[in-house]
């Protein structure tokens, strides 16, 4: 069965004697490499300024929790 399925697929490998047919494929690869670290780091910098937005959120609501606790003592 094993046999069988090698052989029936065996086709689909290809091994040009013409190096040339390479650059293409070498090409494209090197150029999604390049797309997806540019994507990885787009990310990682998005991420970032997110997570200073929402530590700067955070110390707001503290600060006016605090205040507001502050305010009902006093009364």
């Amino acid at each position: 069965m094993i046999v069988h399925l090698l052989l029936l697929y065996g086709d689909f490998l290809y091994f040009p004697e013409d190096k040339k047919a390479y650059i293409p494929a070498a090409v494209e690869l090197i150029l999604l490499f390049v797309l997806c670290f540019a994507v990885f780091f787009l990310v990682k910098k998005i991420s970032k300024i997110q997570e200073m937005k929402t530590k700067e959120l955070e110390k707001r609501m503290l600060r006016e929790r605090k205040q507001n606790k502050d305010t009902i003592i006093k009364e």
